[in-house]
């Protein structure tokens, strides 16, 4: 996997990132700023996050949001299939895959529901997962090619998260509605200026509707409130600056928000599972030669 898990250094301005991977070697618990699905395959190896060690299993599908750490143990012959995503492209050219009641589930609302640090990890039927794995090697092979192919790499991609959402529970996706307008003109206004002090009120004032409907909107369509969406994306964002750059913990918590640095270091722990200086200090190590991620 890449000795490197950032995305400006990573992804060269496209929106994808994919690989399938064998792994005989611990990865070191490490943080990263894009997002990431791993489908595993055969072999054996546990999983280390906030949460603790698990067991690996075939078919298992792990997704990371933006700032989510984890790691690799024990591993033995163990198949992991990466596919990433852009954080910038999430809110850009990929931004429509929120539109799917059945992918919003898989990338937004189980890994960014309280408790996770952004971690969700479900099953997918074994046939389903190697399907994928099979898909995520030929968008590897893609996103190799020259000329480059973006409109069979988009393909790919949306086959490779049809698949996965495929063989998961059919019945919970399909009771999902598709997310109401006020809803993501709220996402909207909260992506475009995260640093700005938001009120619930100020929020439902923008989009004319009452502050408690508005709340209840969005955790039906989205799984949090309005201001516990605003904190996770705040956390993600800091993530990247965290990664990315040499800023003062204090000052990256004011460029998305948090003056307090106290209170910055506390949310961030919250949401994430590490204080600023340890998602820093794995952020980095991360830089060191590996073969997963």
């Amino acid at each position: 996997m890449p000795a490197t898990l950032h995305e400006h250094a990573l992804f060269a301005g496209d929106p994808v990132l994919a690989g399938v991977h064998h792994l005989d070697l611990d990865i070191e618990p490490h943080a990263h700023d894009f997002l990431e699905i791993a489908v595993i395959g055969a072999g054996h190896g546990r999983h280390v996050t906030s949460q603790g060690e698990h067991p690996l299993r075939r078919g298992q599908v792990i997704v990371l949001r933006p700032g989510a750490w984890h790691g690799f143990r024990d591993c033995a012959g163990l198949t992991v299939a990466n596919c990433c995503l852009s954080a910038q492209a999430l809110r850009a050219e990929l931004a429509a895959l929120h539109d799917l009641p059945m992918l919003r589930r898989m990338l937004w609302t189980d890994p960014v529901a309280s408790g996770t640090h952004g971690v969700a990890v479900t099953t997918a039927d074994p046939a389903a997962a190697e399907e994928a794995i099979a898909e995520i090697t030929l968008l590897e092979r893609d996103l190799r090619a020259e000329p480059s192919r973006p409109g069979r790499v988009l393909g790919r991609l949306v086959t490779v998260l049809g698949i996965l959402a495929d063989g998961r529970d059919p019945g919970q996706e399909a009771l999902e509605p598709a997310v109401h307008p006020a809803v993501a003109a709220t996402i909207a206004r909260l992506e475009a200026a995260p640093a700005h002090p938001w009120r619930l009120d100020e929020l439902a004032r923008s989009i004319n509707l009452d502050p408690t409907h508005l709340g209840r909107l969005f955790r039906r369509h989205v799984g949090l409130t309005p201001l516990g969406f605003l904190a996770r994306l705040r956390a993600e964002r800091a993530a990247t600056l965290l990664a990315q750059s040499t800023l003062p913990a204090a000052r990256v918590g004011a460029a998305v928000g948090w003056d307090d640095p106290t209170y910055f270091a506390r949310r961030f722990r919250t949401l994430v599972g590490l204080t600023p200086t340890e998602y820093r200090r794995r952020s980095r190590s991360a830089a060191r030669p590996q073969q997963g991620s």
